[in-house]
């Protein structure tokens, strides 16, 4: 669907956390033959493996032996499609890379493990491995690095220094995570990191002379990046240097179907630029004066949050995952829920996330971030779904502080937030459909 119908050129297939089927390729090219027989997979339209992180996902290590053992299957099924040589799958997504040996380990893995076994005797004085079953093929892949935290995010460029050093390739991409930012250090944070991240990783390039792509992972949710269809110009403007966006299930199915194609189009069709310059000590500076403050208030709620998630209807089958912070997110002294629940949670009470900690900062902090009109739109966008009664009275300290934002409040939307809010404490279906219907007005769940 993705591919032939929204024109989408690459998908994510997620073996993190996740059931997965191992011979996606194969039910690919036998079950939707016709288009792939004319955009060929691996050449015209992309497959990239999310693996599981090693180092901080133990239970699930070994998938990611299972997930590289099984690429140069799928070569062998594409070659024996096509009659050519394409491999269908030459990239992997690492998660919560903190470290250039992260990255070292899984490129080097592949090549010394899962193709360089392929000239080793089966047994002593025997045919080598490759004479008995065949080529490992493709002989390289390449890595790209999922950043998830602000702190190496902002310091994205010292991680893939290192490693480019020691591993020269044509380009590199870097994935910077969106969602799991916000939920950690909060909406501002996440906003500064990337944008800190996006031009330290341009300056690298420039550095280095080898092409950097930057892929960010938006969600539809102001607090998630904002990348829904009617704002697709507006992520684009804030982060012209982005190569790829991630297109997430409210984007997809949340909005008309042409909607939907159109912004896609858009976005393939925009030029990358250079990064939107930004001033990296006051961005940090700030990032440290918001974030406590953020983590403090969300600290103090996670026992309504964590409640009101428990009701929010599951969009995705997921196995159980540690992370880097814990799969329930871990904020301060508390476990969260990950960030679309956490988002749902609060929108469902009329409290956005996004101005949550706000009260931190400065007036001149704020003009200096209200220099990107998008952060503006965002806080607006978000405010349509809040509902002040509620909100002021589980941040009072923010009242006052939202004056420089002009918005106006979603009637009907407000009212099942009072609703939910006043009856929360009472577990049952009733709950769900109230949460569902407010994520309908707002089209998205979190």
């Amino acid at each position: 669907y993705s591919y032939s119908h929204l024109g989408i050129e690459e998908q994510m297939w997620d073996y993190e956390g996740k059931e997965v089927d191992p011979h996606v390729v194969k039910k690919l090219l036998s079950k939707n033959e016709a288009f792939f027989r004319e955009h060929k997979l691996g050449r015209d339209c992309f497959l990239t493996l999310r693996v599981p992180n090693p180092s901080y996902e133990r239970n699930e290590a070994k998938i990611l032996i299972e997930t590289l053992e099984g690429i140069p299957r799928s070569y062998d099924v594409a070659r024996e499609f096509y009659g050519e040589d394409i491999p269908p799958i030459f990239e992997v997504i690492l998660p919560m890379t903190t470290s250039w040996r992260d990255i070292e380990r899984v490129l080097c893995y592949y090549k010394n493990f899962v193709v360089g076994k392929q000239d080793k005797p089966v047994a002593k004085g025997d045919i080598t491995l490759a004479e008995w079953i065949g080529p490992f093929r493709p002989e390289s892949i390449n890595v790209i690095p999922l950043i998830e935290d602000v702190k190496h995010i902002v310091k994205a460029d010292e991680l893939l220094r290192e490693f480019l050093r020691r591993h020269p390739v044509p380009y590199q991409r870097v994935f910077l995570a969106r969602s799991d930012p916000a939920l950690n250090y909060g909406y501002i944070s996440a906003f500064l990191a990337a944008e800190v991240g996006l031009q330290r990783l341009y300056d690298l390039q420039e550095e280095m002379g080898i092409p950097i792509y930057p892929i960010l992972g938006a969600g539809s949710a102001p607090f998630r990046g904002n990348l829904k269809p009617a704002n697709v110009d507006n992520c684009l403007q804030s982060y012209p240097s982005v190569q790829t966006f991630t297109i997430q299930s409210a984007f997809k199915y949340d909005y008309p179907f042409e909607q939907v194609r159109q912004a896609i189009e858009r976005i393939k069709g925009y030029p990358r630029r250079k990064p939107r310059e930004v001033d990296e000590e006051r961005s940090l500076e700030i990032i440290r004066k918001y974030a406590p403050r953020y983590r403090s208030a969300v600290e103090s709620l996670a026992g309504l949050i964590n409640h009101i998630a428990s009701h929010v209807p599951r969009r995705r089958k997921r196995k159980l995952h540690i992370g880097l912070y814990g799969y329930s997110r871990e904020v301060g002294k508390v476990h969260l829920p990950r960030a679309i629940r956490f988002c749902a949670a609060l929108y469902s009470i009329g409290a956005p996330p996004e101005v949550i900690g706000l009260e931190a900062l400065s007036e001149e902090d704020i003009a200096y971030l209200c220099q990107d009109p998008n952060f503006k739109r965002d806080l607006r966008d978000a405010l349509i779904w809040g509902n002040e009664d509620i909100l002021f009275d589980l941040f009072p300290e923010l009242k006052g502080k939202l004056g420089f934002i002009e918005y106006e409040t979603s009637k009907e939307h407000r009212a099942i937030t009072a609703k939910i809010y006043e009856t929360y404490s009472q577990n049952g279906e009733e709950l769900t459909q109230l949460i569902t219907e407010a994520a309908y007005l707002r089209g998205f769940l979190g």
